[in-house]
Parts: structure tokens; C-alpha cells; sequence
């Protein structure tokens, strides 16, 4: 009997330290974010749309043109945005750092760069700055 208390104890122990370990890597909201294709990409903002995202929250999504192509950029919650002091609009000239995806032009923003002013999105790995327990609603 006491052979089987002790592995059950044991095996639940382990199954807590894997839980906590996908809860301290922020749940793998990063998924996408692969640190090896960062670009840094600079240009004029065509157009700034708000679309419901997870968790009832505005996310931002921004269309630059650069000098040759033409990049959708996933920015992060609008309430983020703002409650940094930054704002994006049509013509803003703007330089986006992030990771470009296989699937066309899209690029997630870790940082965007506006008149000398930098916003940081994400960490180095992708993990949103919004996701580390910060109550910034």
C-alpha cells in the first residue's frame, strides 16, 4: 500500500512541474514567433484596423508599405498600444523588428520604432509583455 501512495505522489508531483512549466513559458502564446526569422522592415503605414481578438480584447493589426513590398503587421491589444503612449495612423512612417511567417507578408511585431520612440510588444522569444501578469486594462 505504501509503495503505491508514494508513486502516486511521485507522478503527480511530476505532472505539477510540467503544468507549471507550460504556465511560466506564458501557455505558448509564442507559438509563432520564431526568433530566427526577425526582419526589421521600415515604412508608411496604409491602414490601422482593430479586430476583436482572444479574450474579448481590440487587437491591433497594421498595413505597411515599404519600398518594395507590402506587410501585414500583428501589433497585440490596442489597450497595449495606448496605455504606452503610442498610437498609429494612415502615413505614420514607422520601422517594425519582428518575425516574418512562411504564410506571406505577415510579420509580428517585438518592436516598433515612431518619431525616436520604441514599443516593445514582445521579448526576445515572442513572449508578449502583456502576458507576464501586468494589469494593463
Amino acid at each position: 500500500m505504501r509503495a503505491s501512495i508514494k508513486f502516486a505522489i511521485l507522478t503527480l508531483a511530476i505532472l505539477t512541474c510540467f503544468v507549471m512549466a507550460a504556465f511560466a513559458q506564458g501557455g505558448n502564446r509564442q507559438r509563432n514567433y520564431d526568433p530566427n526569422s526577425e526582419t526589421t522592415v521600415k515604412g508608411t503605414v496604409e491602414k490601422v484596423v482593430e479586430t476583436s481578438g482572444q479574450r474579448g480584447w481590440p487587437g491591433m493589426h497594421l498595413t505597411l508599405r515599404s519600398s518594395d513590398q507590402t506587410y501585414e503587421v500583428h501589433v497585440g491589444p490596442a489597450n497595449y498600444v495606448s496605455k504606452n503612449g503610442f498610437a498609429f495612423a494612415s502615413r505614420d512612417q514607422i520601422e517594425v523588428t519582428g518575425s516574418k511567417l512562411n504564410q506571406g507578408n505577415m510579420i509580428i511585431a517585438r518592436e516598433i520604432a515612431k518619431n525616436g520612440n520604441v514599443l516593445t510588444l514582445r521579448d526576445s522569444q515572442g513572449i508578449p509583455k502583456w502576458s507576464r501578469g501586468q494589469r494593463w486594462q
